[in-house]
């Protein structure tokens, strides 16, 4: 075997498996898979396979996902990586986000969302409709969380930093569907990251169970009567899966384990013998590395009685904004419907909010709504939040190219170019293929950058 286990985890997983561990160490020896999922708020994954910029195989339990081969292929240095089309992500851990069954105009939660791998497809279902609240209590993780949702083109998420109780007091019965993908003691993912091995021995999966107990009770106060959670975790561990599971059903008699609407054949039922739990814990999955393409995890479905007590939230009244008239003449040129009533200023920035939120005032709140951009003196700088937002056709001074032309990588490491065809002066979307990547400002047929800098390829 490639990988050294620790002794412990063996021991255990050889008590756990019985005769089928044999395989599962073995699959040890195999290399990890990597995958990648099609954001479909941008193109379908039967369009994707036609353009995909490396060679792709269908993964068979999620739609939008597809396997590559890292050993000879980049994606992520792609320029369709730049223009959100996909997000690198290993492949069972697509799992949780295609389980929830998220409808357009529905209110989700995404409670442990950093770097966004789950908010950005949950994102996609929802097109753009109703609203997406992701939420990481490490600030600096909730940073990447909010690029990449900027990245895939998000409108209507609000980018929050803060602990899981303090978001219950503000969100009570408020969501529709929640997502909580728990710290873990990882042990899913020692093939894939040996490292966390380290992690493991140091906790243990006692003071990661403690972790998820202290944060599930929240997730449940902020679920509106017949919403449904999805709890999942990337570790094996009984203690952190079924045990955690079978507390959630103990405490909360209004919650019922329920089938996943996401079945594949290499998936494994829940394992309620292990903890002495409910039956009802085997509709949950466990993913078996040895079982299929992908490393390991756990994702169980529950849903809220229809007819549990609930506290109403109240929503917050919003301000329209006072909106410059450069900001408005640039709005106008959008082929966008934006409710005025939802368009609010904060100092010199213009966002457009989600519908129906509830008071937000005191929580860290790193992006509420989509940035349009910020209203300077005589002029209008639009984000780039907004140009990841906005289909070609919905502007109408836009500047084309190919992603095999030189221009793209020049575009992206923030250099002026020269256009190569006719482009009206003044701001202009950049596109690849169709796609928009960013701003630029032509003059007389050149385009100086307004990429976002900290953005920039490397």
């Amino acid at each position: 075997m490639a990988i050294q286990l620790p002794e412990r985890f063996e021991k255990r997983m050889r008590e756990l498996l019985g005769a089928e561990y044999e395989a599962f160490e073995k699959g040890y020896d195999a290399e990890h898979a990597a995958g990648l999922r099609v954001n479909t708020m941008k193109l379908s994954p039967e369009k994707f396979e036609t353009i995909a910029p490396v060679a792709v195989r269908k993964i068979p339990w999620v739609k939008n996902g597809f396997y590559y081969n890292a050993d000879v292929e980049q994606p992520a240095k792609h320029p369709y990586y730049f223009a959100g089309l996909y997000y690198i992500q290993e492949p069972s851990a697509m799992t949780p986000a295609a389980v929830l069954p998220v409808a357009p105009g529905e209110r989700v939660l995404d409670l442990c969302a950093a770097p966004g791998g789950k908010s950005t497809e949950l994102a996609a279902k929802l097109c753009g409709e109703g609203v997406l609240v992701s939420n990481d209590i490490s600030n600096s993780r909730a940073k990447a969380l909010l690029k990449n949702l900027e990245l895939f083109g998000t409108k209507n998420a609000v980018i929050v930093s803060e602990p899981p109780a303090k978001l219950a007091e503000r969100f009570t019965g408020y969501f529709d569907k929640i997502l909580v993908d728990a710290p873990c003691s990882g042990e899913g993912m020692f093939r894939k990251s040996p490292a966390i091995m380290k992690n493991w021995e140091q906790y243990g999966v006692e003071y990661y169970q403690k972790l998820q107990r202290e944060i599930l009770p929240s997730a449940v106060k902020m679920l509106r009567p017949g919403g449904m959670l999805l709890y999942s975790t990337c570790t094996f561990s009984p203690e952190e899966d079924e045990d955690t599971l079978a507390f959630l059903l103990r405490e909360y008699p209004e919650l019922s384990v329920v089938d996943s609407p996401l079945s594949y054949e290499g998936f494994a039922p829940g394992r309620p013998e292990w903890v002495n739990g409910p039956e009802e814990i085997k509709k949950a999955i466990r993913i078996w590395p040895h079982r299929l393409e992908g490393e390991g995890h756990f994702v169980a479905l529950l849903q809220k009685s229809e007819t549990a007590q609930c506290i109403p939230y109240t929503t917050e009244r919003v301000r329209p904004a006072k909106i410059s008239e450069e900001a408005q003449a640039f709005l106008e040129r959008l082929k966008l419907t934006l409710a005025p009533e939802r368009i609010v200023a904060r100092e010199e920035r213009l966002y457009y909010l989600p519908e129906n939120l509830p008071d937000l005032s005191g929580l860290r709140i790193l992006r509420s709504g989509l940035l349009l951009g910020e209203m300077k003196k005589n002029r209008f700088e639009p984000s780039q939040a907004l140009a990841c937002a906005l289909k070609a056709e919905e502007y109408d001074n836009c500047y084309n190219l190919i992603a095999e032309d030189e221009d793209v990588i020049r575009y992206l490491k923030c250099e002026t170019i020269d256009a190569k065809a006719s482009v009206k002066n003044g701001f202009v979307l950049v596109c690849v293929d169709g796609y928009p990547l960013g701003w630029g400002k032509a003059a007389n047929g050149v385009i100086k950058n307004k990429y976002l800098a900290g953005w920039r390829m490397m």
